[in-house]
């Protein structure tokens, strides 16, 4: 499988909440960065694979997911970049995350390696904090 539909298929596998067939595409060494402030419960920077398995835990653990789409994918190299958009509501608030998103994602051995996501952050912190 190339790095393209390396990312295809996770997006699958996220889609379904399989976070056991998300881990085993990571790799030993993944890192995972996640922008925004301290209220968006996954936000940070995770290292390695366990803790890039618990990224993926804690997001599917604190949010329904309404709409996952990504619109383009781009790549080369080891490089895949994402755009996409996203609507979400949160379970503790259910206040809802709508966003564009973009990824940036690196690839080693068939496996992600390194994960970056840019969205409205301000968004997901009202959305979490239940401000308006």
């Amino acid at each position: 499988m190339n790095n393209l539909e390396l990312t295809q298929e996770i997006f699958v596998r996220f889609g379904n909440a399989d976070i056991d067939a998300i881990a085993e595409l990571l790799h030993d060494d993944c890192v995972i960065d996640f922008y925004g402030p301290d209220e968006i419960p996954y936000a940070g920077n995770y290292v390695g694979k366990d803790n890039c398995r618990k990224f993926f835990e804690t997001v599917l653990s604190n949010v329904n997911v309404h709409e996952f789409e990504a619109e383009e994918f781009f790549h080369q190299g080891d490089g895949v970049f994402v755009v996409g958009r996203l609507r979400l509501t949160t379970k503790a608030t259910g206040g809802e995350i709508k966003s564009a998103f973009v990824q940036i994602i690196d690839c080693k051995d068939g496996k992600w390696i390194g994960f970056k996501e840019i969205m409205n952050s301000a968004v997901a912190q009202q959305a979490f904090t239940g401000a308006n």
